[in-house]
């Protein structure tokens, strides 16, 4: 398949907007599947899970290929639960279009924000699909404000509702200006294509007008055909949609209902029309690993082989699949490459190109192509494979703390090795979770995103691998950090096997500010003073005790640490002795600093009907939360707040009692602040 022909696109949305139903029913058409399957009732193909099944929602981004008009189309279906943000981040890594999908009533919801945000910062070329156009509450031209004003985006209708609610009938093509319906019986297979009715003609042309009028603005031709009132050909205003899809600077918008088989047809269409191929966006930006410059990776099946493993996925006949993006050259089955971040070979034992869950085998994995390596024992998301001769990394993705944690235990010391290799997996899987033994208890603690992300993780820990284990109540990961600046001198002195190890270091401890990241530096006069070793023991004692502060132990944050001064003695000093001063240095300096608890707030966002929206604020309030702002949509009111994780443990059955199973809400971690 040539490049020209490829498409590497992912559907993201926010929890229930419909995309996985959407992605169903384009395998469907495309021909991958001969029955759809519904989210509904469990049957969903992307939800392969057990546990996406049982609850009706995406967890793993599952990468699948189809193929229509000529096009190969590798999709990967993204969560739209805020706890699993990590997934929607590693897939957007490796695309080169998206496909967002937005509910007719619900609009831009708060996870849309999170998923554009992080789709604005890879530069991604999108396409919107508003969904449930039969649903009550639909309003299409609604949903073209919320996109101007909360995503900033420049929304252009390709196409209009014919109705909405009950009254939803089919969409108006308005560069073509007809009405396309479907028929139901087929499953929406057959289409009907007619000129646009007497009653719907005047509608038509306004947003036919409107079309052209975005577009005319990036082309001087269509603006000169557009003012002189002759036909602009439907090809022209293509190029021109398509080129400024992939610059960013329009978002076309298709419409319909994928439960109601409607315009999933015209979107696959767009998908070919308007997003790029992967030749066709600026090359990858690489680390020259040796070098430290920046690399320019041209798309090119020619080229050195070069690829990044996004995703991993445990299987338990296959072993591992590591889930790869191919920026440049290709690899074949049975060869060895060099995993770049790890600086170690691994072999491909198969190569696969993934259906769902049902990988199909093939011999080769080319430039611009999505693919999975089962073989590879030390990869992990966000390694670089490809040669010794091109050692470029492609960029790390960068993923968030976690913030809650539980307590697991095995029930029987056989199955404690059992535990900690299921752990090893899953964090291979998931770079958001973590697992530890806490030294003074011997309890493993394993973290996570937020309660459903732990719960997940516990039930695949419990029924997927069989590891019988108990697990505790959950508990807020909290941190610490410090409120003054010091100034502190520490002296290290000690006779180890007759011989003197001695260091004197001055650090200077401060606040770095809230949300930066820890910081250690070194004063530029020191280094002709004190030879490089000495300075890089001081630095691995400083930041090796960053994970452990003086007040409580827990990891210390936003702290800026600066080796002020050092004196040197060439017959005592040792590296040990530095690294030692470093360590009890700085944890001295945080004791005087004016330590301080943090805990993590979370921005939390509800949506509930109107007539219970008294008793929410409420018992939000009455948590200790803040609410920043309210806004109305038709049937729902939208609560934004913030409030401390540990304040919010439980709050979905609460919600649930308050509103009668009628309100839904997300959280996400927004920043650390003191703790009461």
């Amino acid at each position: 398949m040539s490049l020209k022909n490829m498409r590497n696109i992912g559907i993201m949305a926010h929890i229930d907007a419909g995309k996985t139903t959407t992605t169903e029913r384009i395998l469907f058409y495309t021909g991958e599947n001969h029955k759809i399957g519904e989210v509904d009732n469990g049957e969903a193909t992307m939800d392969w899970m057990e546990q996406e099944q049982d609850r009706g929602i995406t967890i793993c981004s599952a990468a699948t290929t189809c193929y229509w008009k000529d096009h190969q189309i590798n999709i990967i279906d993204t969560p739209g639960h805020v706890d699993f943000t990590a997934e929607v981040e590693r897939s957007l890594r490796v695309l080169d279009g998206g496909v967002a999908v937005f509910c007719a009533v619900g609009g831009v919801e708060p996870q849309s924000e999170t998923v554009w945000k992080q789709a604005e910062k890879y530069k991604i070329p999108r396409v919107a699909f508003v969904n449930k156009m039969d649903r009550m509450g639909a309003d299409f031209f609604a949903v073209l404000e919320d996109i101007k004003t909360k995503l900033g985006g420049n929304p252009v209708p390709l196409f209009i509702p014919i109705g909405a609610e009950s009254e939803f009938q089919g969409v108006i093509d308005l560069l073509n200006m007809k009405e396309i319906h479907w028929d139901q019986e087929s499953r929406g297979v057959d289409m009907t294509v007619t000129d646009i009715a007497e009653k719907n003609l005047e509608l038509a042309q306004t947003w036919h007008d409107n079309l052209l009028d975005s577009i005319s603005a990036f082309s001087d031709e269509i603006t000169d055909l557009y003012l002189n009132g002759e036909e602009i050909p439907v090809e022209m205003s293509k190029e021109v949609i398509r080129r400024e899809t992939i610059n960013n600077n329009i978002l076309p918008v298709f419409t319909g209902s994928s439960l109601k088989n409607i315009g999933v047809q015209c979107l696959l269409d767009g998908i070919v029309d308007y997003l790029p191929a992967p030749d066709e966006l600026p090359p990858a930006v690489g680390i020259h690993h040796k070098k430290g410059d920046e690399v320019q990776i041209p798309c090119d099946k020619s080229g050195k082989a070069l690829g990044l493993v996004f995703k991993i996925q445990s299987d338990r006949e296959a072993g591992s699949f590591s889930f790869v993006r191919m920026y440049s050259g290709s690899i074949t089955n049975g060869s060895a490459v060099f995993n770049i971040s790890k600086g170690k070979r691994e072999r491909i034992n198969r190569l696969f190109r993934m259906h769902a869950n049902k990988p199909e085998a093939i011999d080769t994995l080319s430039a611009g192509d999505i693919g999975a390596i089962i073989g590879f024992k030390l990869a992990q998301t966000g390694d670089t494979i490809g040669n010794e001769s091109f050692p470029v990394l492609l960029e790390n993705i960068d993923f968030p703390e976690p913030v809650i944690s539980v307590a697991i235990e095995p029930k029987t010391m056989s199955d404690r090795d059992k535990l900690k290799s299921v752990l090893e997996i899953l964090s291979k899987e998931d770079p958001t979770f973590v697992s530890k033994e806490n030294e003074d208890t011997g309890q493993l603690i394993i973290s996570g995103m937020g309660e459903l992300h732990l719960d997940i993780l516990v039930t695949r820990i419990i029924k997927d691998f069989k590891v019988e284990a108990n697990v505790g109540n959950p508990q807020v990961s909290y941190k610490e950090s410090i409120t003054q600046e010091i100034t502190h001198r520490e002296t290290f002195s000690k006779v180890i096997a007759g011989k003197e190890n001695n260091a004197e270091i001055t650090l200077v401890v401060k606040p770095a500010g809230s949300g930066q990241e820890n910081k250690f530096s070194i004063n530029p006069t020191l280094k002709k003073k004190v030879p490089q070793q000495f300075l890089d023991a001081v630095k691995r004692g400083v930041t090796g005790s960053f994970t452990s502060g003086s007040l409580f132990g827990y990891p210390l944050v936003e702290v800026d640490v600066t080796l002020e001064d050092a004196a040197y003695d060439e017959l005592t000093a040792s590296e040990f002795a530095y690294e030692a001063a470093g360590a009890m240095g700085f944890d001295n300096a945080c004791r005087n600093a004016g330590p301080v608890k943090l805990e993590p707030i979370m921005a939390v966002d509800i949506a509930t009907p109107k007539e219970y929206i008294g008793e929410v604020i409420s018992n939000v309030t009455a948590r200790g939360g803040i609410v920043e702002s309210l806004e109305s949509k038709p049937g729902n009111e939208h609560i934004k707040a913030k409030a401390a994780l540990a304040k919010m443990f439980g709050y979905s059955t609460t919600l649930r009692s308050l509103t009668q199973g009628r309100g839904t809400f997300s959280l996400a971690f927004s920043h650390f602040a003191k703790a009461d």
